[in-house]
C-alpha cells in the first residue's frame, strides 16, 4: 500500500506469484531454424490482400523449449528486425504496394531463434478508398477529450468485414471489436491526434480511415473551477522501501530531459529483492474539502518490464473530519487487472486490502521506450466512500464504477500527497526504471 504511515496497519494483500520472463541480455540470430517455428500470426492471414499500413498481430509460445523474451519482425530482405519485449506483438506496418514476405520471429531465453513467414499482397486501398465510414469525430475538428468515435464498415477490399478498432497516433496497441461497427470513448491530451480507424475483412484484408484532430481540453466533467496542479513530477520526492510488499528496495529519484514529454520528467530508479517494491512521495496540497479528483499523467518504461510488478498510481487526502482517504490504484501484473484499495475494517482498526477490478492492464505488455498516457477518474463522500469512476490508457477508457470504503484515523495533518510505487517482479534481486511526466491532479 502506498502510504508511509500505513507500514504498521495489517494487509491482507492477495498475490498470485507468477513466473516473470526476463529480456535477453542479447538477442542471437541463427541461420539454422527450427523446423516448427512457435509463432502464431493472427493477422494479415498468410497469402490476403491488405491495404498499407495494416496491422500485424502475433503471438509466440515457446521456442525450441526456451521460455519466449522478445518477438519481432522484418520485411523481405532487410536486414532490419523490429523487436518488442514479451510474447505478444502488434504493430502498424507500412510498405509499398505488391507483394511482400513479412518474417515474424521470436526468441527463446537462452539464445533460439523461431521464424513464421506470411506472404501478403499490398493493394492499392487507402484511408480515401475502402476504408471505414467515420460519423464522428470530424477529419480536421476542435474536440474534447474523451473522443466519442462513431464509424462503421461493411466491406473491406471486397471482402466482408469481420471486425473494426482503432488506434491513435503512433501507438502499437489496436482497440478491436468484432462486427462493422464501433463506438468508443477515447482519452487523449492536448493537441494535435490521429486516430487509424481500421477494419478487417473475414479474408484478412486491411482497410483504414486517418482522422485528424486537435484535443483543445478535457470534457471530463471537469468544471472550469476546478483546481489544477501541474508538472506534480518537478515537486520534492521522496523515497521509501514499502515493507508490505513482504521484500526489500531502494530508490533514487531525480529529473532528467531525456526521456521527457516536457523537458522535465522525473526517474524512479529501483532495486529490489524478493518482490520488494520502493514508493516515492510529493506533497502537493493541503485541501481537505476537495471530493473529485482527476489523475492525468505519462509513464515510461526503460528498456524492460521484466523487472517491474505493479506500478502503483495513489492519491492521500486529509478530509475535513481529519481522517484521511487513500486513493490507491495500479496496474496489477499478477492479476492482469487494475485494482483500488478498500478498508474492510473502520477507520480506527483498519484492514487495508487491494480488489481487483474487472478491467484488464498488465505493465508487462506496455511497450518499453514509450510514453503511455494514464487517467484515473475518482470521487468520494464525506465518510470516506471513494468511487472509482474509470481508467484511460493510451486512449482507451475502461469503467470501474466501484465503490469502496477508504478512510483511515491516520492522525495527519491536511495534506495532500501523491505516491508513485514500483514492485519487483522476481524473487531474486532486480531492478527498473520508469519515468513521469506531464503529471497534472485536478481537484474540484
Amino acid at each position: 500500500m502506498s502510504n508511509e504511515a500505513l507500514e504498521n496497519i495489517p494487509k491482507v494483500i492477495s498475490m498470485k506469484l507468477l513466473f516473470c520472463l526476463p529480456l535477453a541480455a542479447s538477442l542471437l540470430v541463427s541461420s539454422s531454424l527450427p523446423a516448427a517455428a512457435a509463432v502464431s500470426v493472427t493477422s494479415p492471414y498468410n497469402g490476403s490482400t491488405v491495404s498499407s499500413p495494416f496491422t500485424l498481430t502475433a503471438s509466440a509460445s515457446a521456442c525450441s523449449g526456451q521460455p519466449i523474451s522478445s518477438i519481432g519482425y522484418s520485411m523481405d530482405s532487410s536486414s532490419y528486425t523490429a523487436v518488442v519485449s514479451g510474447a505478444y506483438l502488434q504493430k502498424s506496418v507500412s510498405t509499398s504496394t505488391g507483394g511482400h514476405t513479412i518474417h515474424v520471429k521470436s526468441w527463446g531465453n537462452h539464445g533460439a531463434v523461431c521464424v513464421a513467414d506470411v506472404a501478403v499482397t499490398v493493394g492499392s486501398g487507402t484511408s480515401s478508398s475502402g476504408g471505414p465510414s467515420v460519423a464522428s469525430p470530424l477529419n480536421g475538428s476542435s474536440v474534447t477529450s474523451p473522443v466519442q468515435v462513431s464509424a462503421s464498415a461493411s466491406s473491406c477490399m471486397g471482402q466482408p468485414v469481420s471486425a473494426i478498432g482503432y488506434s491513435e497516433d503512433s501507438s502499437s496497441y489496436t482497440a478491436t471489436v468484432s462486427g462493422t461497427v464501433l463506438n468508443a470513448s477515447v482519452s487523449s491530451g492536448t493537441g494535435g491526434h490521429t486516430l487509424h480507424i481500421k477494419a478487417w475483412g473475414n479474408g484478412g484484408a486491411a482497410c483504414h480511415t486517418d482522422v485528424a484532430i486537435n484535443v483543445t481540453g478535457t470534457a471530463n466533467n471537469v468544471p472550469g473551477s476546478s483546481r489544477n496542479v501541474s508538472n506534480v513530477q518537478t515537486l520534492v520526492w521522496s523515497a521509501t522501501n514499502d515493507s508490505a510488499t513482504g521484500g526489500w528496495a531502494s530508490g533514487w529519484t531525480n529529473i532528467v530531459s531525456s526521456p521527457s514529454r516536457t523537458g522535465a520528467a522525473r526517474q524512479f530508479a529501483t532495486s529490489y529483492s524478493h518482490y520488494g517494491g520502493e514508493r516515492y512521495s510529493a506533497r502537493m496540497s493541503d485541501d481537505t474539502s476537495a471530493a473529485n479528483f482527476l489523475w492525468d499523467g505519462w509513464v515510461y518504461i526503460q528498456s524492460s518490464s521484466a523487472g517491474v510488478a505493479n506500478i502503483e498510481m495513489d492519491l492521500n487526502q486529509v478530509m475535513s473530519n481529519g481522517q484521511t482517504v487513500i486513493f490507491g490504484f495500479q496496474c496489477d501484473g499478477w492479476s492482469k487487472t487494475w485494482d483500488f484499495t478498500v478498508n474492510r475494517g473502520s477507520a480506527s482498526r483498519p484492514n487495508d486490502q487491494w480488489v481487483h477490478s474487472g478491467a484488464y492492464c498488465n505493465p508487462h505488455g506496455w511497450g518499453v521506450n514509450q510514453w503511455h498516457h494514464v487517467q484515473i477518474r475518482y470521487t468520494r463522500n464525506n465518510s470516506g466512500w471513494v468511487t472509482y469512476n474509470y481508467v484511460a490508457l493510451d486512449g482507451r477508457q475502461q469503467n470501474i464504477n466501484a465503490t469502496a470504503y477508504s478512510a483511515f484515523a491516520l492522525g495527519w495533518a491536511p495534506t495532500i500527497l501523491a505516491n508513485f510505487q514500483v514492485d519487483g517482479a522476481t524473487s531474486g534481486s532486480g531492478g527498473s526504471h520508469v519515468f513521469l511526466d506531464d503529471l497534472s491532479i485536478s481537484r474540484w
